[in-house]
């Protein structure tokens, strides 16, 4: 298992292999997606390749963390100068510990929402049901989203927005899958990072339907990418800050133990769309969350600090929010006669 970060110095950037507490630079490699791309023709293994190129500058990642470096952290991964390459979507409903929250969201306003049977409580428990199938087999698919192209991901530590046209903006503490598809149309997982989808929920709540406007939103990534990582049960925590405090906190948990589908049965209905599978595309899956600040009725403010970290997946990601202070506008379109 290797940890990866992409960093930034004005125009310059490299990869380099996080050995704590310092950054080792990959001689020759500017980004994950130039690796990944001389990587896939040879057949060898990617951390082999990896090790093979660590032999060049050595950055003390601690000043790059803490933004006191000319080096700056990215998104782990991206298709440089082709943003549009970058395919950001993820699954919904599949932790075991989230089906309560969105089944509150969504349920009609009564004294008794544990006995309103929404949509959202009858896809989860599809997928307690059949999201787990026997090896070589199909199982039932899961919720799933298009979230938008590379040009919403942001790195660490950059600010999360809320735009002026949505109703609020909550973190959504994930793993993700980053993948890549080969010249033959065959998806190829590179590795897992630490997410924050980031979401829309005050809109979501007001109708399950507004599911895919509410993820039309920023979100974040890293600042490690995790290749050969295990998915089987990996602990975490999520908190918030305000003004220094922590004001709400949780430990999650993410991974095929403590979900109700598998990562093999997510994978096959994201890919199975064969516009999934364009050679040399890149993407990036998130794989739901465990719990929400906003299912405890806290509301993110402009100043806010967002952080996510789990256990065995470097540092923590984390993310200031920022509330757009404008006028909203209309968006005209113009006929061409």
């Amino acid at each position: 298992m290797i940890h990866l970060v992409q960093i930034r110095n004005g125009s310059s950037r490299r990869v380099a292999l996080v050995e704590e507490p310092n950054l080792r630079c990959l001689i020759g490699i500017h980004s994950v997606y130039e690796l990944v791309q001389q990587y896939l023709p040879g057949g060898s293994h990617l951390s082999e390749k990896v090790f093979a190129l660590a032999h060049g500058e050595v950055l003390p990642y601690d000043l790059i963390y803490a933004g006191k470096s000319e080096w700056h952290l990215m998104p782990p991964i991206d298709v440089p100068d082709m943003p549009s390459r970058l395919m950001i979507s993820g699954t919904g409903l599949t932790h075991l510990g989230s089906a309560k929250e969105r089944q509150a969201m969504h349920a009609v306003s009564t004294s008794k929402v544990s006995e309103v049977m929404t949509d959202s409580m009858r896809m989860f428990q599809w997928g307690v049901e059949g999201g787990r199938p026997s090896n070589g087999e199909i199982g039932v698919a899961p919720e799933w989203f298009y979230k938008g192209d590379g040009s919403i991901l942001k790195a660490p530590f950059a600010p999360l927005t809320i735009p002026t046209y949505a109703e609020d903006g909550g973190e959504e503490a994930e793993l993700a899958g980053v993948y890549i598809i080969g010249e033959d149309g065959q998806p190829y997982r590179v590795g897992f990072t630490t997410g924050n989808e980031f979401s829309d929920h005050r809109f979501e709540k007001r109708n399950y339907l507004n599911l895919a406007g509410s993820k039309l939103r920023n979100c974040s990534l890293g600042p490690e990418l995790i290749v050969g990582g295990d998915f089987q049960s990996i602990a975490g925590e999520v908190h918030i800050e305000r003004e220094a405090k922590i004001i709400w906190a949780k430990t999650i948990a993410t991974g095929e133990e403590n979900m109700c589908h598998s990562l093999a049965n997510m994978e096959h209905h994201h890919f199975k769309f064969e516009a999934h599978r364009q050679p040399g595309d890149v993407h990036v899956h998130f794989f739901g969350a465990h719990s929400l600040s906003f299912g405890d009725d806290i509301v993110l403010e402009d100043g806010d600090w967002m952080a996510v970290r789990y256990e065995g997946f470097g540092r923590a990601l984390r993310n200031p929010i920022r509330v757009e202070r404008a006028d909203k506008k209309l968006v005209t379109v113009y006929p061409l006669v």
